[in-house]
């Protein structure tokens, strides 16, 4: 399915007619007006895994760490930390003259409680909690954690940039239950969130804090210093993405955080727009089963449709035949991960059948069993994808219907765990950057602790013990091994279907400057 829209009837409409009211004239100079890659759905970034959540964050939070452009893990809010005891003790010293944006200082017990609250939901976090004797915060600028158990990946995950980033809140805010999203913002972060100006589905509008102290070092993605160039940042989401091309093209809005694929030709030949790779990572799409309820909570289903998912299918449907834009054969690892692997391709690369994936249902003793699909409208990729899945599962015998929903709809629903019939669901597409797939301890998806684990809550025991020996390996040529064995393990116990990796353009208006490679943010751009 491709993108049909009218651009030059789009183009002809102002964006105050289509989407949010346009700013005032006199403002452009010292605001961003940015087209994000999906809404704010919750304030709360430990609330979700989306996106569009997890840039809000970065917005409004520091984190203590964070990965520069070449990923390598720097302090941000932290000024440094030391390791004693043989790694067993780690103390970590905040900068000095750091407020929130109610002006109280940020103190080393802000950032223990917001630890604890980060560890209860990630996944990586988890295995931290499970390591830590005791956290303590020892002054106003110093906190200790004193481990039971060496924990090498440290920095890895308190400079996490996605998938719950670690960010520093307020104590109060930190000690409420992350299953219960707050409702008001007080960052650590470079702007502040303008409540007063949010429009659900459509704006949402952040303020500059003129008492942020960036960090010290040069900028870097968030690796270095987070600067404020613009007095506001305004995410007007766009739905449509001709829509969004068009106000692009007539200067309405500034950057297109994610261009759709058939409009690039388009915006590369528009004399103002810039467009450029900036998340070289790209994206993997996933088929991810709800293993709690029937029929996925039988292997032998999950593992039928690997006869029948065609990645290169699911690729071309959303990104076209350009190979430059997309990769098939993805197993358990993005293409750029030194752990993607060949182990077991066949299961994705061999001929695909329908036929062979009914039978294989059939001896299940598959009964017929309705699959809800949760099928986001409003989101170009996942609802492209997601038509493709249904159309698949049902020719391989599955009894598939989409639950067709807005996105923020789809966030909700995917946490509820009651049956289909009771407001649950079977099946989703996901997708995943690759900054967030490298290696089992990152890797959400490949978690196996049950309800503990992500969305689809899969039990597998086999997939916990080789991501206890990952983080138990010393070297690189250790990991690797492993790694084609957790491959193995992808393809007998099916928590997921990779489904391809693709990869997005950006697009901004000629005179924007200070984008940083690595993840797109409206951080430290500046206009001219």
């Amino acid at each position: 399915m491709r993108r049909r829209t009218l651009l030059t009837t789009l183009a002809a409409a102002p964006l105050a007619a289509r989407a949010a009211p346009a700013l005032a004239q006199g403002s452009a100079a010292t605001t961003l007006r940015y087209m994000p890659q999906a809404d704010v759905t919750s304030i709360d970034p430990m609330s979700t895994t989306s996106y569009g959540v997890r840039n809000h964050g970065h917005m409004c939070w520091d984190t203590l760490y964070g990965p520069d452009e070449n990923f390598v893990i720097r302090p941000q809010l932290a000024a440094g930390h030391t390791v004693e005891d043989d790694g067993l003790r780690w103390t970590f010293t905040l900068r000095p003259g750091v407020r929130f944006h109610d002006n109280e200082p940020v103190r080393a017990r802000d950032a223990v409680a917001s630890i604890q609250r980060w560890w209860a939901r990630d996944t990586l976090g988890q295995t931290l909690r499970d390591r830590t004797d005791a956290i303590t915060a020892l002054d106003d600028r110093r906190f200790e954690i004193r481990l039971k158990q060496r924990f090498g990946p440290m920095l890895e995950a308190l400079g996490k940039p996605s998938s719950y980033p670690c960010f520093i809140f307020p104590e109060r805010f930190a000690t409420v239950d992350p299953a219960r999203p707050f409702t008001e913002v007080v960052g650590s972060g470079p702007y502040r969130w303008v409540a007063a100006e949010r429009l659900s589905g459509a704006r949402a509008v952040y303020q500059r804090f003129e008492g942020y102290v960036p960090n010290p070092a040069a900028p870097s993605l968030l690796g270095g210093a987070k600067m404020a160039h613009f007095e506001r940042v305004v995410f007007n989401w766009i739905p449509d993405a001709g829509t969004a091309a068009a106000a692009l093209q007539s200067g309405e809005i500034d950057m297109y955080e994610q261009v759709a694929p058939d409009l690039r030709g388009l915006l590369a030949r528009h004399r103002d727009v810039v467009l450029d790779r900036v998340d070289t990572g790209g994206l993997v799409a996933h088929l991810r089963f709800n293993q709690l309820h029937a029929p996925f909570d039988d292997p032998a289903v999950r593992r039928a449709l690997l006869h029948s998912i065609n990645q290169s299918d699911f690729m071309t449907s959303i990104m076209g035949n350009d190979r430059r834009l997309w990769s098939d054969g993805i197993g358990a690892f993005p293409t750029a991960s030194p752990l993607a692997n060949d182990e077991g391709i066949a299961a994705m690369t061999s001929p695909r059948s329908v036929d062979r994936a009914r039978e294989a249902l059939r001896a299940t003793g598959y009964a017929n069993t309705p699959v809800t699909v949760l099928h986001p409208t409003d989101v170009t990729n996942n609802n492209t994808l997601t038509t493709l899945l249904t159309d698949v599962m049902k020719r391989s015998g599955l009894n598939a219907d989409s639950a067709t929903s807005d996105w923020a709809t789809v966030l909700q629903r995917r946490a509820n765990q009651n049956p289909p019939g009771q407001g649950g669901w079977n099946a989703l597409i996901v997708l995943f950057g690759g900054v967030d797939l490298a290696n089992p301890g990152v890797h959400p998806l490949l978690r196996g602790n049950g309800r503990q684990a992500w969305f689809g809550w899969p039990t597998s025991p086999t997939l916990e013990t080789l991501r206890d020996e990952w983080l138990a390996a010393p070297d690189l040529n250790a990991q690797r091994p492993i790694a084609r064995r957790v491959q193995a393990a992808l393809w007998q116990d099916a928590p997921y279907i990779p489904l391809g990796q693709y990869y997005t353009d950006a697009a901004w208006r000629r005179g924007l400057t200070g984008i940083q490679k690595g993840m797109t943010l409206p951080l430290n751009i500046r206009r001219g």
